[in-house]
């Protein structure tokens, strides 16, 4: 009897560790911090992830099913070295944890030896072993922003095959405008790099790409893309 009742209480502790465990997407921001974002656009990008997540709209998607959380995590990237952690993986169970993020989030410094190369291919690779840390995760969705193509490491073209096994979905975010008032050449070329965007790196069938219109754009885009990406219902793929 007292060996029966153990079994049953080991069942029912382990039980309840798959309950903790449960995750109904695991979201990975990745944030371009490459030699073409300067100083004020840098904080443009890290601060509007923080205002993003602050919207009443974003926070009221987050915390909708704390039974079934997201699970956050945030980093930069630019060179094939050069990749750094802002914020580890949170499960955003209540408001605090999200608060938590916005802090960390804002109290961000730029790291001064970052090399400028714009490693794309690295940055999905990096995004993606991520994720694979979080299988208990219904879904598993890479947020990656980027204002420029890759000209560094393995291509995004020849990155994206070997990550198509892993189930994940690639989305990105594209900064740029159409109409440039600072002379900034690149942001120009908005309808070019989002092509380049949606052919070698967003994966995925529900994979789409989002624009920034600039780097003051950058919060609202992220807010709507956020949305769009909490908003996909995955009860069904469990």
């Amino acid at each position: 009897m007292r060996a029966v009742l153990l079994s049953l209480l080991l069942a029912l502790g382990a039980g309840q560790l798959v309950a903790q465990e449960v995750c109904r997407q695991a979201l990975v921001l990745a944030l371009d911090v490459s030699g073409s974002v300067d100083a004020r656009e840098y904080r443009l990008q890290v601060g509007g992830v923080a205002r993003a997540l602050s919207s009443d709209a974003v926070r009221a998607a987050l915390l909708e099913r704390v039974e079934t959380p997201v699970e956050l995590l945030v980093f930069e990237w630019s060179g094939p070295q050069d990749q750094m952690l802002l914020v580890p993986w949170t499960r955003i169970t209540d408001a605090a944890a999200l608060e938590d993020v916005i802090a960390q989030l804002n109290s961000v410094e730029r790291r001064a030896e970052a090399t400028p190369g714009t490693a794309l291919g690295v940055a999905m690779m990096r995004g993606a072993q991520y994720l694979a840390q979080r299988g208990h995760c219904w879904r598993q969705t890479l947020d990656i922003s980027g204002d420029g193509k890759s000209n560094l490491g393995p291509r995004p073209r020849n990155v994206k095959p070997k990550l198509e096994q892993a189930g994940i979905t690639i989305n990105a975010l594209v900064i740029g405008a159409d109409d440039p008032s600072s002379g900034d050449i690149r942001q120009s070329e908005i309808a070019e790099l989002s092509a380049y965007f949606r052919a070698e790196v967003i994966l995925g069938p529900d994979a789409f790409v989002e624009v920034a219109l600039g780097f003051e754009g950058y919060a609202d885009a992220l807010e709507a893309k956020l949305l769009r990406e909490l908003d996909v219902l995955v009860l069904s793929q469990r």
